[in-house]
């Protein structure tokens, strides 16, 4: 069996992937440009439908064992399952908004602007907390027992799009990712000076 965690922070690498280009769509729309809504619209089905229903309910069984054995981890439990609910929430609301700019409905800017921040700094709060307070502390407390329990409770799923099998309507996307890699590669690279 993978280890759980290792895969988590792999997925959370993903998705933080996904939010800066949703993050780098808004910025064309303040610059008056026309963003991509089919990319935004893929990333927010990617997320509600991966990361949303199979993702975070595996982190919900193993955060609640986590809290059962270490009751000091609780309050901060307690809040990432919430912010869970909100950000599936958020997730709706955004979506909702994108498919409304996407379909040619007048909708003010500042909606779209707002229900995207609103996701984003939800989403990457979530992930950093995640990342720094409950995974180590998860790593150090959780058996083998426990982690069959979540595969029990929620079964692995295939990813969809970071997976070895991406569906046809991610491939956009997929292609989109790597653009963005590449980029960020050459752009790290120092320059050719011959």
């Amino acid at each position: 069996m993978a280890d759980p965690l290792a895969v988590w922070h792999t997925e959370h690498i993903n998705f933080a992937r996904l939010l800066d280009i949703l993050e780098e769509q808004v910025a064309e729309l303040r610059r008056g440009e026309s963003p991509n809504y089919t990319l935004m619209g893929d990333i927010l089905y990617y997320m509600r439908n991966f990361s949303d229903r199979v993702h975070h309910p595996r982190e919900d069984v193993a955060y609640a064992r986590l809290a059962k054995e270490d009751p000091g981890t609780q309050i901060v439990v307690n809040r990432l399952l919430q912010e869970h609910r909100v950000i599936a929430t958020a997730g709706d609301e955004l979506l909702i908004r994108i498919n409304e700019a996407a379909g040619d409905v007048v909708i003010p800017r500042a909606a779209l602007e707002a229900a995207t921040a609103t996701y984003l700094v939800y989403y990457r709060h979530h992930l950093s907390t995640e990342e720094r307070d409950v995974m180590p502390r998860a790593a150090q407390v959780l058996t083998e027992h426990d982690w069959a329990a979540v595969d029990a409770a929620v079964p692995a799923s295939p990813d969809p799009l970071f997976g070895d099998n991406v569906l046809e309507r991610f491939e956009a996307l997929r292609r989109q990712i790597a653009l963005d890699a590449q980029v960020s590669k050459d752009l790290s690279q120092p320059p050719d000076t011959h």
